[in-house]
């Protein structure tokens, strides 16, 4: 069974969220207030709704304790109804809740609501730390942060390090990274590593590390 994903807000992050989910395969219910983004959410999502999601009444009518998570999407000019519509969830029993914040203040107003029990995230934030990454390294391909401090990312090969093995590199003990996986330049398709195999040059290391040793790890092979 496909996950079913509720989602409220239909800004910008909202609207990009729910249609990269739906072509995922997920079940997205999305609703907001404005008559005009619902209908334009209509054409990829599983179900969309005009709602005020600071209505208790009409948000459990929609039953987000049943859902499989529920993302509060409501963008800046809503903290208000982000704080009002993140309170209600948690009062329902929703399990998965993941709220957007929009600045400090509103994030800590959103964990004294949900303390640990609920996933706060600020993709602007989020988005301009990757982006500064990619402005100061031009071999950087992709990075994903999968927790507070470690990150998923892919790099090319660079010249200097290109021809010797990753058993020769050292790169665990040298900088803390650990190489998930090889991407083939030429075919595109990711295999799993070989550890006294030679690196060719364009292929790119997807690596696991903090993002200190990210840095690290780039300056010295460029």
């Amino acid at each position: 069974m496909n996950q079913q994903i509720l989602i409220i807000g239909l800004g910008q992050f909202g609207m990009s969220l729910a249609k990269s989910l739906s072509e995922k395969g997920a079940e997205v219910i999305a609703i907001d207030r404005k008559k005009i983004l619902v209908e334009e959410a209509s054409a990829f999502v599983t179900e969309a709704l005009v709602m005020d999601a600071t209505n208790e009444h009409q948000l459990a009518q929609i039953s987000p304790k049943s859902r499989d998570a529920v993302v509060c999407a409501i963008g800046d000019e809503g903290r208000e109804a982000s704080i009002m519509c993140t309170a209600i969830l948690k009062q329902m029993g929703t399990s998965c809740i993941i709220a957007r914040s929009n600045d400090t203040m509103h994030m800590r107003i959103l964990k004294s609501i949900g303390g640990n029990q609920i996933q706060i995230i600020n993709p602007e934030k989020e988005f301009g730390v990757r982006f500064a990454t990619r402005l100061l390294y031009k071999d950087f391909i992709a990075d994903t942060s999968i927790s507070d401090d470690l990150h998923l990312t892919e790099v090319k090969i660079q010249p200097s390090i290109a021809g010797k093995s990753l058993i020769e590199l050292e790169l665990p003990k040298r900088f803390g990274i650990i190489v998930a996986a090889i991407r083939r330049s030429n075919t595109g398709k990711t295999e799993t590593v070989v550890p006294e195999e030679a690196l060719r040059q364009d292929d790119a290391l997807i690596i696991v590390s903090r993002e200190s040793a990210i840095h690290r790890f780039m300056k010295e092979v460029e």
